[in-house]
Parts: structure tokens; C-alpha cells; sequence
């Protein structure tokens, strides 16, 4: 079975570049979607408390036959529980829904500025990591003035960032930000919720290749040395999109797209104002 290729962190350490995702799979559709992923090859398994299937996810692993060194599992605290004491609680409450003895990687899920809590979070962050609870701790949805905060209150930079990325929206600016600190990005929403699947220059490039458009913008993650993350509950799509492994795009792809980047071309919440109703 081939499995995704690995990134380093600035730690040492490295986890799988192409991830699954359980992004709005329902709680009982869950278990069955992360053995589909798992049968596929995928490794790491994408969660987060807000999603209401972090249970889902811990019984598609206990049911799987791997060992627990074998996957990487990643979940993440939502908004209203920033704050020492409210991240420690909702951290173990993930924990006991996962029904794992750690994590290897927990994600402040947006930095809720307004809030003025997330370096708190952080702080929390790094003593259930030393507690041996969580592997390594990162970030979700961060821009550049966060990240600088967080690394000049706390001394620790995180190991990810996951971040909006796409075709549509291409982050330039973070993605440089990311590389010059040894953050690595990762990308959610990696086909644009949707929105690009008509694309012509897509199409054209999935056409050269004998490739669907989302093995495109797959692909395309991948060349870039992003961290990704895919979601379906279709076994053949779930196979489909890790089915990126054995081919390469060529300059001229790359330079088609990166063509169709657009300033406005946010799909999700702006880190800057988002609060806490439901999101990515």
C-alpha cells in the first residue's frame, strides 16, 4: 500500500503531507469514512471539536487494525473555549470523545483576536505537550500579526498553520510568512468549497494529465510542499483524492495556476473578525 509522502517540521519531527478530513461528515457516517481513508493509505485524520464527530473518528481508528504509532491524528479547540482553564477542559474532552491516550497535534482553531486570549491558549497548549498529552501544537487560521504575538509573548513558534488555500486564493503572503518562520502550512478547503471544479484551466490541465480537477488542485498542494487536507464520505472519491502520488504537474501548469489567484478571493471567515458561529 503506498502512503503520503512525509513534511518536517522545524522539530525534527514530520507527520503525512496528504491528510483526510472530517469537515460537516456526520457523527454515525464518521467511522466509516476514516476506515475508507485509512484502507486507501491516508495516515493523519483531520478533526475538530466544533465538527460533533470526534467519537466518529475514534471509533473508524479503534476498529482500523493499526497500531497507534501507525496514523496521526489531529483535532483542535473551538472559540469559546480560549483561556487556561477552558482549553485544558475542552482538550480532555476531546480526548475522552477520541477515546486516545493523546493527540499528536492540537490546533487553536481561530485566533479570535477580539478575545484576547489566544496567546492564554497557547500557553495551555505547551503544558499539555509537555504533559505528554499532545505531540505537537499549531495553529489554524492565523495571520502574520497573530503569529508574531504569539512567538513574541511565548518564545514558541507552532509546527502548522493551517490556513484558507486554493486555487481562488492563493495566500502568497502567509505561505512566505509560514516558510521564513519553519511554520508549515497546510491547507483546508483545498478545492475552494466547490467553486472551482468548472474551472477551464483546471479542466485543461486535468484534461493533459487524464486526471480529475480535484487531483489538479491536489496535486498542486503538494508541489507547492503544502500540508493538505481532502474530505469525502465516497470510498471512490475518498481513493480518487489520494490518488495524487504518481504524477507530477509541469512549470507551465504551475504557472496556469497560479494565474487564477484573486485578492477577493476568500471563500471562509476572516481571521481578523470571526467570533464563533459554526466554520472551517
Amino acid at each position: 500500500m503506498q502512503l503520503s509522502p512525509l513534511v518536517h517540521f522545524y522539530n525534527g519531527h514530520s507527520a503525512p503531507q496528504l491528510g483526510f478530513g472530517v469537515w460537516q461528515i456526520p457523527n454515525e457516517q464518521t467511522a466509516d469514512a476514516v476506515q475508507a481513508a485509512l484502507e486507501t493509505g491516508y495516515r493523519l485524520i483531520d478533526t475538530a471539536a466544533i465538527y460533533e464527530n470526534e467519537q466518529g473518528v475514534g471509533a473508524g481508528l479503534a476498529t482500523s487494525g493499526l497500531t497507534r504509532q501507525d496514523y496521526f491524528v489531529t483535532t483542535k479547540v473551538w472559540n469559546d473555549s480560549h483561556g487556561s482553564e477552558a482549553t485544558r477542559v475542552a482538550f480532555f474532552n476531546s480526548l475522552e470523545r477520541l477515546n486516545l491516550d493523546y493527540v499528536d497535534m492540537y490546533l487553536i482553531h481561530w485566533p479570535v483576536p477580539k478575545n484576547n486570549l489566544f496567546v492564554e491558549t497557547w500557553e495551555t497548549l505547551r503544558q499539555l505537550r509537555d504533559e505528554g498529552l499532545i505531540k505537537h501544537i499549531g495553529v489554524c487560521n492565523f495571520n502574520a500579526n497573530h503569529l508574531d504575538t504569539l512567538i513574541k509573548e511565548t518564545g514558541e513558534k507552532p509546527v502548522v498553520n493551517q490556513i484558507e488555500l486554493h486555487p481562488g486564493f492563493q495566500q502568497h503572503a502567509m505561505r512566505e510568512y509560514n516558510a521564513s518562520h519553519q511554520i508549515q502550512t497546510q491547507a483546508w478547503s483545498p478545492m475552494g468549497l466547490g467553486t472551482l471544479w468548472d474551472n477551464p484551466t483546471l479542466t485543461e490541465i486535468a484534461q493533459k494529465h487524464q486526471r480529475n480537477v480535484g487531483q489538479i488542485m491536489l496535486r498542486w498542494q503538494l508541489e507547492l510542499g503544502n500540508m493538505v487536507i481532502s474530505k469525502s464520505v465516497s470510498p471512490e472519491r475518498i481513493r480518487s483524492n489520494f490518488d495524487v502520488l504518481n504524477f507530477r504537474l509541469d512549470a507551465h501548469d504551475m504557472a496556469a495556476i497560479a494565474a487564477l489567484d484573486q485578492e477577493q478571493g476568500r471563500l471562509g471567515p476572516d481571521p481578523e473578525l470571526f467570533r464563533l458561529p459554526k466554520a472551517l
